[in-house]
């Protein structure tokens, strides 16, 4: 068993130097994306498959003389060069997070004052004599049966029968006590206007897979919000996110204000680490709705967030404007991050910036 545990061990290193070598290349194509179960992810890896047999042209039957010859287009000659397979191995995302954050050097995250919420852990402490059947301590309530059947002379070792009366009965006793946990909310927000096509969408979905990893990776308990916008916004599920396209305007500010919203209700900031992140191709309506967003974010949304992270995928049809308006309002603020994303292969640095201060 020593051995079978040794080698697996050194079996899933193996993986994930594999991994952590290729990792912009996973990072790119998405590929473990819709691979992700619950708390693990099916990673593929190729491998070189073990070498096919090569016969002879000139085989002879066993026995029985010369070998049955073969019809047009059968019977091609075996090759001797090994194939190449893909083989799937599972990795937990917690170790997906390790590996990003070692080939990143990330820093790990400290969660912020008393950002915490607690959770409820009952903690058995001793016995004693009351209690709900369903806490009864099968063990001591039999031991002390006996014991007050052989004090009482009534035991029998030829029929060692032992039936527990009520003052026999020894019940579990408990305290509750509250554990702190920290506790983070990512709130994430798309323009799904029409200038956000299929390729942008999928780098979003992509960096939103190793955020996700990285946040969960440091945080007990994270809760996740999805808001898309054009001229204006709503919540919306997970897979909705990333398959909705619309058409016409964008107004940025109605994400933010939602956001806003969501947090405010559900999310005090005393209990929870926030993070919002915005992704857009940086086009907005107007000016006047630049504006209201940095306002919008100086005075609220900033303040209440461990972090604002704003991503801008290129597109041909995106100006890439608001980026420029967020340097010029927050180039010196620290909670607030800023990326530029060219394209796929853009996406590991991207990462690295909007994950990088440890906010």
């Amino acid at each position: 068993m020593l051995n079978i545990d040794r080698d697996l061990g050194r079996f899933r290193d193996i993986i994930k130097g594999r991994v952590r070598r290729d990792l912009r290349k996973y990072m790119s194509s998405g590929e473990l994306v819709g691979k992700q179960g619950n708390k693990t992810v099916s990673i593929p890896l190729p491998q070189i498959g073990i070498p096919r047999l090569r016969y002879g042209k000139n085989q002879g039957g066993v026995g029985q003389g010369e070998g049955q010859g073969q019809g047009p287009g059968e019977g091609q000659q075996a090759g001797d060069a090994p194939g190449e397979h893909v083989l799937e191995v599972e990795l937990t995302v917690e170790e997906l997070a390790e590996i990003l954050g070692e080939e990143l050097e990330l820093p790990r995250i400290e969660p912020k004052g008393t950002a915490t919420t607690s959770t409820k852990r009952f903690k058995y402490t001793g016995i004693r004599r009351v209690g709900p059947e369903s806490l009864r301590h099968m063990k001591r309530t039999y031991k002390q049966a006996l014991r007050r059947s052989i004090a009482g002379g009534t035991f029998d070792p030829r029929k060692p029968v032992v039936v527990p009366i009520k003052d026999d009965k020894r019940y579990r006793a408990y305290n509750v006590e509250t554990e702190p946990r920290s506790a983070a909310v990512i709130v994430y927000m798309m323009d799904v206007s029409g200038s956000m096509g299929k390729t942008q969408k999928e780098i979003v979905r992509s960096e939103a897979f190793w955020i996700d990893a990285w946040l969960k990776h440091n945080y007990d308990e994270i809760e996740t919000r999805f808001i898309i916008h054009d001229a204006s916004a709503r919540e919306v599920d997970r897979d909705t996110f990333f398959r909705t396209r619309e058409s016409g305007g964008t107004l940025i500010s109605s994400a933010y204000k939602l956001c806003l919203e969501i947090l405010q209700k559900d999310y005090p900031p005393s209990d929870w680490n926030i993070y919002p992140f915005h992704f857009s191709d940086g086009d907005n309506w107007s000016q006047s709705d630049t504006r209201t967003c940095m306002t919008l974010l100086r005075e609220q949304l900033v303040p209440m967030s461990n972090q604002f992270s704003y991503a801008q995928v290129d597109s041909q049809y995106g100006s890439g404007q608001f980026i420029k308006d967020l340097t010029e309002h927050f180039g010196a603020e620290d909670r607030v991050v800023l990326s530029r994303v060219a394209d796929r292969d853009a996406i590991m640095e991207s990462i690295r910036e909007l994950l990088g201060k440890g906010n």
